[in-house]
């Protein structure tokens, strides 16, 4: 019985540590707030094409728009068909757009650089698509989930984070069309009038997780 009770202490004891770590881990990663300056912008990422790109050398006159993004969440299949939307009016606005994939713990569970490749294809990308190794940017961003959507203006100063839009499951259905709003006021020279919403995704797979 004392052996009994002994174990089961340390088994406790050992669940407490390791979510004080997971704690610390996840304080660790703080949301990059409005206004703040486009960190890591020189970090060179290998892209789907074989190069290796930069977010600086990615953005346009007028912007960026970073999407933190993989092959294996199921919300992004839910929200990718918005992406080539995205893309055209940023594209018309002079914002440049990227794709990155910070899921380092499943490189080798369908999002290494080879998945990431026969995913583009698939789906039909025609924008960069980036492995984020060791989520160096994504920790830097503060980015939680895949999707999350961070747009800098021309200054490099962030204008917007959150979602993409307020439903996921229909295109057909959204009402709030959050990055297209803050496109269209960005480049109008206007307040953003709505610079924050919820990310909702997968959780981003760090190797801590």
């Amino acid at each position: 019985m004392k052996q009994h009770m002994v174990q089961q202490v340390l088994k406790s004891s050992l669940i407490i540590a390791l979510f004080a770590v997971s704690s610390l881990a996840a304080q660790d990663i703080q949301q990059l707030p409005l206004g703040s300056t486009l960190p890591l912008g020189d970090v060179q990422m290998e892209d789907i094409s074989g190069r290796n790109l930069s977010l600086n050398e990615v953005k346009g006159d007028n912007g960026l728009l970073v999407i933190f993004s993989c092959n294996t969440c199921p919300w992004v299949v839910k929200w990718e068909d918005r992406y080539p939307v995205v893309q055209e009016l940023a594209e018309a606005n002079d914002i440049g757009m990227i794709l990155l994939n910070p899921n380092e713990d499943y490189r080798d569970k369908g999002d290494g650089m080879q998945d990431m490749i026969l995913y583009a294809e698939k789906a039909g990308y025609t924008l960069p698509y980036v492995l984020d190794k060791n989520h160096r940017v994504a920790d830097a961003f503060g980015a939680s989930r895949t999707p999350h959507v961070y747009l800098f203006d021309a200054k490099d100063r962030l204008v917007y984070v959150g979602a993409i839009d307020d439903n996921a499951n229909s295109a057909a259905e959204v009402e709030d069309f959050y990055i297209k709003d803050a496109i269209e006021q960005l480049s109008a020279g206007q307040a953003i009038t709505r610079a924050s919403t919820k990310s909702i995704g997968c959780t981003i797979k760090r190797l801590s997780n």
